[in-house]
């Protein structure tokens, strides 16, 4: 009896053996690519706006006092050498200063003549031809400098004095200026940079002829660039150093803004596919494929990147690196390859 009741247990039992060991452990399928060493640019972010250049710009006056008549052309437009910006009308006073000058060069210059007719017939001596020439020089030097300051004419045309972009009008038609005021600013052909504020202490990194990034902020194309200078003194109202970054001529207009990325140094590591850099819930690190099953390796990110990222860590270049499948898998888990690269 007892026997018998044994029996369907032991068979029971036998069939449920059977059942377990049928089941085959699933695999992630993943796809892998070698690992290898790399370097990349650390880039240094900084924030700044499109400007004429120290030495690319030319602000244009007249030392005379007068009105704007009228602007021919306005702020942003392309220029050549000599076309004209405005036309600027003199005041009566500079119009009667050059007039009086113009009289006295006439009369020194007919004195002249009297006096030599004078010394050819013995009446005049030389002394006295001598002032008179003198005269005529003087005469000449006043009405020079004169129109040198713009009071040649009533009317006078500012020019640009060579070809390039307007970049600031700061008088509107109509207004009366003093001597000297500013007219308008040129900035030369491809003279317009993008000058930066970067901290002091990140500034010493900063070198002429590094690499830059310009992102201009109303979100534009990405511009290659190049650090052409660096000042050696804060600004006294942002208290971070200037830097000037050129730009391909005509690629940004005076004024915009931009985010500017400059590789002030070369950083060595692990070149990875940025998805293959798992940051979710845990340190930052990577699978590699030990036999068949995924090998979790902690790294540093060094040199984010949008397609590859610089990382450090223990890895070992003869093991395959998961890329996609990677936010799937465990540390230890079954893994098969689908695509490798």
């Amino acid at each position: 009896m007892k026997l018998a009741l044994f029996l369907p247990v032991m068979l029971l039992g036998g069939c449920g053996g059977a059942s377990d060991q049928s089941t085959v452990p699933a695999r992630a399928l993943v796809s892998v690519v070698r690992v290898e060493r790399g370097t990349a640019p650390e880039w240094l972010t900084v924030y700044g706006s499109a400007t004429p250049s120290q030495t690319g710009a030319q602000t244009l006056s007249i030392n005379q006092p007068g009105q704007v008549s009228r602007l021919l052309v306005t702020t942003g437009a392309a220029v050549r050498a000599g076309q004209p910006i405005l036309a600027f009308m003199l005041a009566p006073s500079s119009q009667a200063a050059y007039a009086q000058a113009r009289a006295q060069f006439q009369l020194a210059r007919a004195q002249r003549d009297t006096t030599q007719r004078l010394l050819g017939q013995q009446l005049a001596t030389r002394d006295q031809m001598a002032q008179a020439e003198k005269a005529v020089g003087d005469a000449q030097a006043t009405l020079d400098a004169l129109a040198k300051d713009g009071a040649g004419g009533a009317l006078t045309l500012v020019r640009a004095p060579f070809a390039g972009v307007v970049t600031a009008i700061p008088v509107a038609q109509g207004d009366r200026t003093q001597p000297g005021a500013a007219l308008a600013t040129v900035a030369r052909a491809g003279g317009i940079v993008v000058t930066v504020g970067a901290p002091p202490e990140q500034a010493s990194h900063i070198h002429t002829g590094q690499r830059a990034r310009i992102h201009p902020l109303d979100g534009s194309t990405m511009i290659d660039g190049q650090v052409v200078r660096v000042d050696n003194a804060l600004d006294p109202q942002t208290k971070l150093v200037d830097v000037d970054i050129s730009f391909p001529a005509g690629a940004m207009m005076s004024g915009a803004g931009a985010q500017v990325d400059i590789a002030t140094a070369t950083r060595n590591g692990w070149a990875v596919p940025h998805h293959a850099v798992v940051t979710a819930l845990d340190e930052p690190h990577v699978f590699q494929i030990a036999g068949s099953k995924a090998k979790s390796v902690p790294v540093t990110i060094a040199v984010p990147g949008r397609d590859t990222d610089l990382v450090e860590g223990e890895l070992d270049p003869a093991r395959p690196l998961i890329v996609e499948g990677a936010y799937q898998v465990a540390d230890g888990d079954l893994v098969r390859v689908g695509v490798a690269r």
